[in-house]
């Protein structure tokens, strides 16, 4: 979330007029861009601990769902600067990841938390041309990779080695940009984003303007030419649909964080209302394949 928005969204949230509506689509196999979607059903979500992101938990069994918000970050962790946490997502063995950013500086920040509970902190020094935005993180499904994103109008993705995960990181040492998705359409906005399967993302973006898709806030596909690792890869983008914008209120609405749940085939996606509807109109969407 770019500085502006996320002031908008943090004014709004600590003064509880805000809410998240998170919409959920479900499928069980690679989505493709004719696909349709029938909404089957909605429902509402917490106010300040679900406005930023959401991930399901495949280790251990039985693990609810995490969410970010603004009432999620640690005092001990924004005191230290690190005053907004965006998409998170989990690895395969367990791991738990959180994207942190500051508002000024030359580095991002992506907390840890171990299968046994245990938190740990990995910082990534910006690269040349890299924006300071971490807005979330995505690890592919074979753990050892984890994809970030910047804000704006970009044609990359950031591949990292998923730090606790990836035996090359350490706490004491920074996280590296190791290579790049390199897209073949522009995307704008990209607020979160998760595997559908190892050479397959599902993004939201938060795009105001409409003109790269001839859509708002999309929902986006991007499919890779191999899985992300070492070496440079090329991402195919597909939008899919637009993402759900309904309230009795106009203005700008905020799309957010994205989960997919291999487990039940489960697309999930926080879209936020404008102005005071945040609180009558925040729902849960629910979409069906068709």
């Amino acid at each position: 979330m770019a500085l502006r928005a996320r002031q908008r969204c943090h004014a709004v949230l600590t003064g509880l007029l805000a809410l998240a509506s998170v919409a959920v689509l479900s499928t069980a196999t690679p989505a493709q861009a004719a696909d349709t979607w029938t909404e089957t059903g909605s429902d509402r979500a917490d106010p300040l601990t679900e406005s930023q992101g959401l991930t399901s938990v495949e280790v251990p069994a039985n693990s609810p769902n995490r969410y970010t918000g603004i009432g999620t970050i640690p005092v001990s962790v924004s005191s230290r600067g690190w005053n907004h946490v965006g998409d998170p997502d989990a690895s395969s063995d367990g791991h738990y990841i959180e994207p942190y950013q500051a508002d000024s500086g030359n580095a991002k920040m992506f907390r840890v938390q171990a299968p046994d509970g245990t938190w740990s902190e990995y910082v990534h020094t910006l690269g040349s041309g890299e924006a300071l935005n971490n807005s979330f993180v995505a690890v592919a499904p074979g753990g050892q990779w984890m994809v970030s994103g910047e804000w704006g109008t970009m044609t990359r993705l950031l591949v990292h080695p998923t730090p606790g995960v990836n035996p090359a990181t350490s706490p004491s040492a920074n996280l590296p940009w190791t290579s790049t998705i390199r897209l073949d359409h522009a995307v704008r906005d990209i607020q979160g984003c998760d595997f559908l399967s190892a050479t397959t993302l599902l993004c939201s973006s938060d795009d105001p303007a409409g003109t790269l898709f001839g859509m708002t806030k999309p929902l986006l596909q991007i499919d890779l030419s191999a899985e992300p690792g070492t070496s440079d890869v090329t991402g195919h983008v597909t939008a899919l649909r637009r993402l759900p914008l309904r309230s009795s209120c106009s203005g700008e609405f905020e799309t957010e964080g994205i989960d997919y749940d291999r487990r039940t085939g489960t697309l999930r996606v926080i879209v936020l209302s404008p102005g005071f509807c945040v609180l009558t109109d925040s729902r849960t969407y629910r979409f069906t394949r068709g």
